[in-house]
């Protein structure tokens, strides 16, 4: 920082009077400002060189916990969820947690039994945590009462949140008008909530929606109202002064380096814009410059091959239009390029809005944005001109069932009838509260994981998540040895990575001779990728030419009678799958292939099983949504090359049936 600078902060401190009436600041850094940047990927060690700082800034809390974080730090970090809960305690001390629980959908993404959601919050709560962010991906607050019950036991705050969501391009409409985020405060209060959230997920929060919204909560409820607003439209920072000038109580915001984009607003520009005045939050600038500094230097290089730079543009105005909240954004992208399928994106973008429709307009917030997206996604790979819907995924047959709760208007009927029809649970949806439907979870699981948990906070992580939790627990406990691909980098290897691109751009990347040699007709060129690079490097072999090896024979079965190319599900006019992975031996018969990569949840056949067409053979989950794939003809299992927990590439023989 410039001496000037310094000298400027510093006038500005010694006049500055103390705000009557502060807004409140929380900070989402930690949590969705990665989640929504890097799709989570920051680690526990990053977050500690600015742990002790964050903790003098004054933030009202600081959200360090809770959404997608327990799933991806166990499935693609290798770190204990909870363990990140008690090492930030260890260096917070002053300033509360605050985390994003999914109401009775905890930190996963269906509604869990009742004994597994009260043990849930208990063990947050005795792990340190002292804010419960609670919402509901249908605003259906029959979904807290469980989880409710126990935040309150525990002594813990209890914050109610509305899920934002809209039917036009402003506030109003038939369905999600003013009174109903009014009613929604009012249910909330009711039920003890200590504050209450607006969950903006999208942005699409407009400023002069903002004001009456807000002015008309505050008039309806006497708890503190809270607002989370995404930056992904551009009109959050202006929302944010418009709510502050309706009397807001607290606002999200992140450190600049963690803003924008589908992230939110930067903490810095607000408080600089409301330095002396009445609503002064009270925070020294330069503090907030030195996390800044150590963010910038000494963290963010290690994330930035993973921020999505496709787009010039910070703001996405197309969010206005499909309203998808920025995790789910970056989700949809990675799969569809996956998928080789990137292209279809303008597609999909059209096909969400009638999905979502068909759904009940359910809000877009986890889970029921993935579930909108991945069928989104289905619908545009796999429905042909004469049928929609050809592959439903089992979390929209549970939503038609009523699992998630009851939708804002009734779901398509002939969508909701083909989506139960052979429903495990019945073909007629329910109206109770959802888990009253449910079996107690959690005995169940102790006996199923059996010794590999050491206690109770293991046992519930593998009840949520039974085939990555089971891996994390053998690398936890050295069953078996992790992956390179969850291991952390350092910051010497990501400059080490950055001076080989740098000099493969320049051309440096081989030092050149006095004495080069004469190209010979042998010189053969290849295509190299670095990092998403490309170059183009001729090689010329030394010693004469090089004799291709014949191809090996050992990857694919001969002969193998393929009948059906693909299974119903996926049918084979959509586009060409890559070459799949074959059982080895020689196996006849016809394929069940992957329609598209993703991971084995679990076989329902085994080899020598009879099974008839359409029958579900294996379910696959892709985006953290599961397709149960059918047998595309009558038969008799004859290979099955995977088990649960495998990770499978699009076009993947799953299954041979001869």
């Amino acid at each position: 920082m410039s001496d000037n600078v310094k000298m400027t902060a510093l006038r500005y401190e010694s006049d500055r009077p103390r705000a009557k009436n502060p807004v409140k600041i929380m900070d989402l850094s930690l949590r969705d400002g990665h989640q929504s940047l890097f799709a989570t990927r920051g680690r526990t060690e990053d977050m500690i060189p600015v742990a002790e700082l964050m903790d003098e800034i004054g933030f009202w809390a600081i959200e360090t916990w809770g959404g997608a974080t327990f799933d991806t730090m166990h499935r693609f970090l290798n770190e204990d969820p909870w363990e990140r809960l008690r090492t930030l305690k260890r260096y917070i001390k002053k300033t509360p947690f605050s985390m994003l629980l999914r109401a009775q959908n905890l930190v996963g993404y269906r509604n869990y039994a009742d004994d597994l959601a009260l043990a849930f919050v208990e063990r947050a709560a005795e792990n340190g945590m002292d804010v419960f962010r609670t919402f509901d991906a249908l605003n259906d607050y029959r979904n807290f009462e469980t989880v409710v019950k126990q935040i309150k036991k525990s002594g813990k705050h209890f914050q109610g949140c509305i899920c934002y969501t809209l039917t036009e391009p402003r506030l109003g409409g038939e369905v999600y008008n003013l009174d109903y985020y009014v009613a929604k405060a009012r249910a909330l209060e009711d039920m003890g909530a200590d504050s209450i959230c607006v969950k903006d997920m999208a942005g699409l929060m407009a400023p002069y929606d903002a004001y009456p919204l807000i002015k008309a909560l505050k008039a309806a409820v006497k708890a503190p109202i809270h607002l989370h607003s995404h930056f992904t439209s551009g009109m959050s920072p202006m929302t944010h002064l418009k709510a502050i000038e309706a009397g807001v109580d607290i606002i999200d915001t992140c450190m600049t380096p963690y803003a924008y984009r589908t992230s939110h607003a930067a903490v810095e520009p607000l408080v600089m814009a409301l330095l002396g005045t009445n609503r002064d939050t009270g925070f020294d600038i330069k503090k907030l410059a030195e996390i800044n500094e150590i963010l910038e230097k000494q963290v963010m290089p290690k994330y930035k091959h993973l921020l999505d730079d496709s787009k010039v543009s910070i703001i996405d105005i197309n969010v206005l239009l499909h309203q998808t909240p920025g995790g789910m954004l970056s989700n949809l992208v990675n799969q569809l390029r996956e998928m080789d399928a990137l292209d279809k994106i303008d597609e999909v973008y059209r096909e969400l809005p009638r999905v979502r429709k068909d759904l009940g307009q359910i809000p877009l917030v986890t889970p029921t944005s993935q579930i909108v997206g991945v069928q989104t996604v289905n619908n545009v790979l796999h429905d042909t001109p004469e049928e929609r819907y050809r592959m439903i995924t089992g979390q929209v047959k549970d939503l038609c069932y009523g699992l998630y709760g009851k939708t804002a208007v009734p779901i398509n009927p002939e969508l909701q009838k083909k989506a139960l029809k052979g429903y495990p649970r019945g073909e007629e949806p329910i109206t109770c509260r959802p888990a009253e439907v449910l079996e107690p979870e959690l005995e169940k699981a102790k006996a199923e994981i059996g010794d590999l948990a050491a206690d109770i906070d293991d046992v519930i992580l593998y009840a949520q998540f039974p085939v990555t939790g089971r891996k994390f627990l053998e690398w936890k406990y050295g069953r078996s040895e992790p992956p390179a691909s969850v291991r952390p980098t350092t910051l010497e290897k990501v400059k080490k990575r950055d001076e080989l691109v740098k000099k493969a751009l320049a051309g440096e990347l081989i030092e050149k001779k006095a004495d080069n040699p004469v190209k010979t007709a042998n010189l053969r060129t290849f295509n190299v990728f670095v990092d998403g690079e490309y170059f183009n490097v001729e090689v010329d072999p030394v010693g004469g030419p090089v004799v291709p090896a014949p191809p090996v024979q050992g990857t694919a079965p001969a002969p193998v009678a393929v009948s059906a190319p693909a299974p119903v599900t996926a049918p084979a006019a959509s586009a060409p799958a890559a070459a799949p992975a074959q059982p080895s031996g020689d196996v006849a018969g016809t394929l069940l292939l992957a329609p598209m990569p993703g991971m084995i949840v679990k076989y329902l056949k085994s080899v020598g099983d009879t099974v008839a067409k359409g029958e579900t053979i294996v379910i696959l989950e892709a985006m953290k949504m599961e397709n149960a794939l059918t047998a595309p003809c009558d038969g008799v299992v004859k290979a099955v090359p995977f088990k649960s927990g495998d990770t499978v590439a699009k076009g993947a023989s799953l299954c041979v049936i001869g």
